[in-house]
């Protein structure tokens, strides 16, 4: 089993940053990449960005440029910087972990979510 421990989330104005942790334990050995996804009310949980052990990413186009993913595995913690935020971020955002090709051409299977944390963007 893996647990993932995300923190971070908040309230901030358009046009603003929030950086949101994701720190990972247990049998971080059965996983190879890690990813955040995002659900708005009312709408589908949708992958926002997925990175590889070896720092592969994938980035949803809508976010492209404006968020950021990096990770240290000394500590197993994976972060998201979200800068330019914009009303239409607001969303529970999720961390994930699981099972990736190494260059993120195939499917990036999620065997472990964390509890999510709420970010708002609002005026």
């Amino acid at each position: 089993q893996v647990q993932l421990v995300e923190s971070g989330g908040g309230l901030v104005q358009p046009g603003g940053s929030l950086r949101l942790s994701c720190a990972a334990s247990g049998s971080i050995f059965t996983i190879n990449a890690m990813g955040w996804y995002r659900q708005a009310p009312g709408k589908q949980r949708e992958l926002v960005v997925v990175i590889t052990t070896a720092g592969v990413t994938n980035y949803a186009d809508a976010v492209k440029g404006r968020f950021a993913v990096s990770r240290d595995n000394a500590k197993n913690t994976v972060y998201l910087q979200m800068n330019t935020l914009k009303s239409e971020d607001t969303a529970v955002y999720y961390c994930s972990a699981g099972r990736a090709p190494p260059h993120l051409n195939g499917k990036y299977v999620v065997d472990y979510w964390g509890q999510g944390t709420q970010v708002t963007v609002s005026s």
